[in-house]
This record gives C-alpha cells, structure tokens and sequence, in this order.
C-alpha cells in the first residue's frame, strides 16, 4: 500500500465498507503492538534488559511517530551548538541505505562536513566505532528514541504540529511508534512547524506535552526557508556519496538565490518524505505558483525514467523551475545531467534549504544541553 493512501486509511479519510474492515483489522494488529512496545519499555525501565554506557555523552533526537517531524534540522541545529567545543559523531541507523538511497546520512554529512557519521543499525557497535576510531566525546543518536539499548544523557524529541501524535493510535491503525506516555523518558521537546497551525492547536498541544511530563523543556520552531539551491542543466555533477576520513561530499551547486526570488514563480514541486504537505504549504507561503507536483513514498528511490518524467510534466506545464528538498536532492543529483539531456527540458532543478529557527525556548534549551555537557565531559 502506498504511502499516501495508507494515510487516507488511517486518518479516516477513505470512506466505504471496505476501508472501515482494514481500520478494524489494524487496530487490532495495533493491540498487540502495543503490548510489546509497553512490555520492552518496561523490561528496559526496571533493568532487565541490558542498557549499554559508553565513554562519551550521548545526545539523542527522536521522535514518537513515523514519517516526517522536521528531525534533521533539528540534529543539524544540535550539531552546530557543539561543533567549536567537541569532537563529536552523528550515528544513525541508516534506514533504506545502500549504494542509491544515501538520504539522510548523506544530507547530515554534507550539511556538517566536519562530522563523522556513523551508518550502523547497531548503535552500540556505531557508538564503539566513533569513539575507538574517532575519539568521539560527543555522540549524537538521530532517529534514536527507541533504540534504548544505547544509555544516553539528554533525549531530545521532535514532535510535529500538524500532526502530533500520528492520529492518536499506534502503528499500524496509526503512526504512533510508542504511546505519548513515553514522552515522561524525555529531556526536551522541540515543537516543529508551529506556523502551520492556529495558536489555539499550539496551546492545546503544549498543555499535553506538560500534563505528560512538567519537567521536560518544552521548545518552539519553524522551519524557516533561508534559499534556493540549483544546479544549471549544463553543469555535469560528480556522483554523491559519503568518503570515509574527511566526510565531505562533492557538491555541483553553481549558484544560490534567495527565498524572494519563488515569488509568483511557477513551480513543479516534487518529494519522497514523510510528510509532504508540509514541503508543499511552504511553497504556497512563500509566494510561488504550485504549477504541479509529484509526491513519492518516503526514502524513495529515484530513476532516470521517474526523473525524465518529473521534467517532461513540469516542461508541458510550463513551470519555471522543478524543486524538491534537500534530503531528496542527495538522491537525484548525480542523475539530473542525464535527464536533462534525454527530456530536453532544460528546466533547472533546485532544492529549498531549510534550517530550524526558534520562536521560543531556544535559550532554555541550549542550557540544558551545555549543563548536560559540562556534567560529563570533563572540561578542558
């Protein structure tokens, strides 16, 4: 089942006798879902299940649901916070990589050239790594919530405000990864795209937050559009990818505009991420003409034929410019000479660079993170 039409299932919006039997058959599924979420969280909470410490602090920045939160940013923002202070190490998972899906490890590597990412399901056996190979002091776990094997010092979670709690149920009758209860584990919060919602859902969303654990730190953001990236069709681009040693990736970019310029612009939009309206609502905020657009499924994985088609449709419409994200562009960059040649649109592609940007709690925040430094790391 794709992506977008599990979501019209979960959320109610697919309607019929059919739909109605599979939310049923889901939510069942979910029962016992949750029993063995609710039963390892237990095991680990009273020690049954080993917890591995290691010789560095350990930062983490999670989530509750599945798809989109605006997590990235939000490792990238940490990342800077502690750059000029620590060696440190972002270790993920790697969910979807191999040779041609990169997402996320590659956009964290280009973005923070001087981290060593670590790509290893097993974070213990990553969190071993950085520091045996890389002298890691600070090691940063992203997409780590539940991935308690690893003890860590601060988790910082990613809560989404146009979608919460992935509509009050766990996986699969909805995208909750763990009950919101789980939120009590947390050090921090990060309320994400909070311009996409109405004061009244960011009050009623934060009166949860702190009903469920009045200790955590509790931080607002958006994420704030800062440019447009394009590579100019007769650029060649070398092949993307993640060097050992150095962590630098080679960049065909040749020039940056500023937001300004998408104004009344017509745009084929395209993406593969969890959340795609999110990307979609920013583009109409800041002013551009939504010509067309293709949504994929998250992590998708981009060919010459899908990418000649997204040029060939964006042509016919005539659209001005095709854009996507950051995290699909680590994807599709290395490919776009070719299609440029066989769809001969001579369309630039771009993608909108985002970054985090805090409308409260940043100060309380930062404090907390430096006092969790300070507290285990010995200063130098």
């Amino acid at each position: 089942m794709k992506q977008q039409t599990y979501r019209r299932l979960i959320s109610g919006q697919s309607s019929g006798f059919g739909a109605t039997v599979l939310r049923f058959l889901l939510t069942i599924v979910a029962t016992g879902y949750s029993l063995v979420v609710r039963l390892r969280n237990l095991l680990y909470s009273k020690g049954l299940l080993k917890v591995h410490n290691v010789d560095a602090a350990v930062l983490c920045v999670g989530n509750i649901t599945v798809g989109g939160t605006g997590k990235t940013p939000l490792v990238v923002w940490l990342c800077k916070q502690i750059a000029q202070q620590y060696k440190y190490a972002i270790l993920t998972r790697g969910y979807k990589v191999n040779q041609n899906r990169i997402d996320e490890p590659a956009m964290l590597t280009e973005t923070c050239p001087e981290a060593v990412v670590i790509v290893n399901p097993d974070r213990v056996a990553g969190a071993s790594e950085a520091i045996d190979k890389h002298a890691a002091e600070v090691l940063i776990m992203d997409d780590g919530f539940q991935h308690r094997r690893l003890a860590r010092d601060l988790d910082i979670v990613a809560i989404d405000a146009t979608q919460p709690f992935g509509y009050g149920k766990l996986l699969p009758a909805g995208l909750l990864r763990e009950p919101v209860s789980s939120l009590q584990r947390a050090g921090a919060i990060v309320i994400t795209r909070c311009d996409q919602v109405t004061e009244a859902e960011l009050y009623e969303l934060e009166q949860i937050l702190r009903t469920t654990n009045p200790d955590m730190v509790i931080a607002k953001s958006i994420h704030a559009a800062v440019s447009v990236k394009y590579m100019e069709p007769s650029v060649i681009p070398a092949k993307a990818g993640i060097q050992k040693g150095s962590n630098k990736m080679d960049s065909s970019l040749s020039r940056n505009d500023s937001i300004e310029q998408l104004k009344d612009k017509k745009i084929f939009a395209f993406c593969g991420i969890g959340n795609p309206d999110a990307f979609l609502n920013t583009l109409k905020d800041l002013g551009a003409e939504l010509a067309g657009s293709k949504v994929y499924d998250d992590h998708y994985h981009y060919t010459d034929a899908c990418l000649t088609e997204i040029a060939e449709r964006a042509k016919k419409l005539e659209a001005d410019l095709i854009l996507t994200t950051q995290k699909d562009w680590t994807k599709v960059k290395s490919k776009l000479e070719l299609v440029n040649s066989e769809s001969k649109s001579h369309l630039p592609f771009a993608y909108l660079a985002i970054e985090i940007k805090f409308l409260a709690g940043r100060d309380k925040l930062t404090t907390l993170i430096k006092d969790t430094l300070a507290s285990k790391i010995p200063q130098k």
